[in-house]
């Protein structure tokens, strides 16, 4: 069920989510198959409202990564077309070779898949821009991957917890996507 990177883990994760979201996406449409406003609540306390997709940053102030913002292109994601993600965030302590994400897939109330990944592994794989070791610092992470035509219409959740090399809280980010509505 690949989606936004919104995926993403925020960074190199936020670039290698996108690329975890898509594949998942595609994963759920060939399980699945033989917007709307939404709003949610931030860490900063904002509502974020998109069309058909949201996020919530379930992290805490001293996770390694504090997401800024995320936003993506087209809004509303469009099944079979190119996805663009944008995140901003801050790295607050290094991510080094040994960072793993938690993604859990989920359509409604049934997970669809449930995998541990490599944040540098995928974020060479996707050949993203920033790379593992990430220092601290400001960074903007700007990926496009391309989201399967075969998703079904259907509402998307994918959790990603992402932990440091030493299991550290790294990032912690909520993903909802409709693919329901037009």
């Amino acid at each position: 069920m690949r989606i936004t990177s919104l995926a993403l883990l925020p960074l190199l994760a936020t670039a290698a989510s996108a690329n975890l979201a898509a594949d998942a996406l595609g994963w759920a449409g060939e399980l699945v198959s033989g917007g709307g406003k939404v709003s949610t609540t931030v860490k900063d306390g904002d509502v974020r409202t998109m069309d058909s997709w949201s996020y919530a940053d379930c992290g805490l102030a001293t996770d390694a990564v504090q997401l800024k913002s995320i936003h993506v292109t087209p809004d509303p994601p469009v099944p079979g077309k190119n996805l663009t993600v944008e995140v901003e965030a801050d790295v607050i302590e290094p991510i080094k070779e040994g960072a793993y994400a938690d993604v859990t897939v989920k359509l409604g109330l049934i997970k669809l898949l449930q995998k541990q990944f490599d944040v540098c592994e995928e974020a060479r794989n996707a050949n993203a821009t920033v790379q593992c070791p990430v220092s601290p610092g400001p960074y903007k992470v700007k990926q496009t991957v391309e989201l399967p035509k075969e998703i079904p219409k259907a509402k998307f959740s994918v959790q990603v917890r992402g932990y440091t090399d030493t299991d550290e809280d790294m990032v912690c980010l909520d993903l909802f996507v409709d693919f329901v509505s037009p």
